[in-house]
């Protein structure tokens, strides 16, 4: 018979089936960068120069997974294209996330995945819809989609390129668009196709849908298939709303912002074009057709809000995401209409939820405050107010670039100190898992606490 020991450790799960589904998320994508960081900074023939320093590796890692685009180094003139695949590929596991890839490598192979797998990817699930049968759609639907994209970017480019250098760059353009990644084997991203409105609408296309998640695009399907009783649900509803008013006003805005300014010397359709380009690739995509140090204060402001808001749940895309800002308005116009609960599209959503949105916005803006003025102290120690006026903003915007996953940049990102490297990896890191982690920890805070003594309310003075 075995010691007690031996029995006691033989009846302790593994250490992995003990932790939560946000810790096993958080897990997950800390090991795609591990690895990822490891195969940039230690594999050759993947720069065409020197090696990357492990810190710069680990910038360039972190941000593929967590599919961002801010850069330390040109990816185009830097890396070879065995280190461009390198990157691809980090950025489409880190797109569709490492647990959604390993599920659907388990299919695959005809295995079952376990409860704790099932948990992580409950969310992504809708009435009538299971979570592995939205995960194979989600598997031929994004191969669809950057094929088609591919497919119009390389005989768009083809002529432009050669056939060559047209498949690659197209290739790698519609991964990268499709997961809003933003990185770009262009060293001026999308600059020289500011007057080609066909590769704009087309990349632009891609970020869109890549930004909507995965929920709507199951329901869509689903009703295109002629299945019965399917209804789209509040869900899919408030991220078509949201993402319709934002592009529509943000091109609008961006478009009379930068009349005189960066659009000043373009024809009437391809300042529409480049606006709506501009209204699109905030939502955590990244390529840019301008120069972001030449915009306007305006224009860089309200790039930042659009940053902060990002795509949809279950989606490709970074920031707080749609839907909670469609949360926070609707409880916004419900109370000053004097209704108690907030409302949208004849339901009243639920007061847990609410809480979860607001909880999320303050928790990501005192992680976003605490980050800027970190790199107040170590990329502008010393500086007076005076001198370091412009730097501040950069600074800002370049944390809420890093925080949404976005990857637009003034041009700062090369500049940073080892230690504003740093939290700008964090920042990248904390804003692809935590508002995931964050939300799920929370619901599974609210299942526990239903279950234990709730004190006696007190009301409190607000405004």
């Amino acid at each position: 018979m075995p010691p007690l020991w031996a029995q006691t450790a033989a009846a302790r799960p593994a250490w992995w089936r003990r932790l939560s589904p946000p810790q096993l998320l958080v897990l997950s994508f800390a090991g795609l960068v591990a690895l990822g960081t490891l195969a940039l900074w230690l594999l050759p023939g993947l720069t065409r120069g020197p090696r990357l320093s492990f810190i710069d590796a680990l910038f360039t890692a972190t941000s593929a997974v967590c599919v961002t685009g801010l850069i330390v180094v040109d990816t185009a003139t830097y890396f070879t294209p065995l280190g461009q695949a390198v990157i691809a590929i980090l950025i489409q596991a880190g797109g569709l996330g490492i647990i959604t890839l390993a599920t659907l490598v388990i299919l695959g192979l005809g295995g079952r995945t376990g409860l704790r797998s099932e948990l992580l990817l409950r969310e992504q699930a809708v009435a009538g819809i299971h979570p592995f049968r939205l995960l194979r759609t989600v598997a031929l639907f994004t191969l669809v989609i950057e094929f088609a994209g591919f497919t119009i970017l390389f005989l768009r480019w083809a002529g432009r390129l050669g056939v060559a250098r047209a498949a690659w760059d197209a290739a790698f353009h519609a991964i990268s668009a499709f997961c809003n990644a933003g990185f770009s084997t262009f060293s001026d991203s999308l600059t020289r196709f500011q007057r080609d409105p066909l590769t704009l609408f087309v990349l632009g296309g891609l970020i869109v849908v890549g930004g909507l998640g995965f929920l709507p695009v199951g329901e869509v399907l689903r009703r295109r298939r002629g299945e019965p009783f399917v209804r789209f649900s509040l869900h899919t509803k408030i991220v078509a709303t949201a993402t319709a008013l934002l592009l529509g006003i943000a091109t609008l805005v961006f478009f009379l912002l930068e009349q005189n300014g960066e659009f000043a010397g373009l024809p009437a359709v391809h300042r529409f074009f480049n606006a709506f380009f501009m209204a699109v690739t905030p939502r955590t995509a990244g390529f840019n057709t301008v120069s972001y140090a030449a915009l306007t204060n305006a224009t860089l402001f309200f790039t930042v809000l659009l940053m902060l808001i990002g795509g949809s749940p279950g989606s490709t895309a970074g920031g707080f995401k749609t839907t909670t800002a469609f949360v926070l308005a609707a409880v916004a116009w419900s109370r000053w209409r004097g209704l108690e609960h907030a409302q949208a599209f004849r339901r009243t959503i639920p007061r847990e939820t609410v809480e979860r949105a607001v909880g999320l916005v303050v928790g990501g803006l005192f992680v976003l405050g605490a980050a800027v003025l970190i790199l107040m102290i170590t990329d502008l120690s010393g500086l007076p107010h005076g001198a370091a006026r412009a730097e501040l903003f950069d600074y800002a915007f370049e944390a809420a670039s890093a925080f949404g996953t976005v990857g637009l940049s003034t041009g700062v990102t090369a500049g940073l100190s080892q230690a504003g490297k740093l939290v700008i990896i964090l920042l990248m890191f904390m804003g692809r898992v935590g508002p995931i982690a964050l939300v799920s920890a929370m619901a599974l805070a609210a299942q526990a606490y239903r279950r234990r003594i709730r004190f006696a309310e007190e009301d409190v003075v607000v405004g």
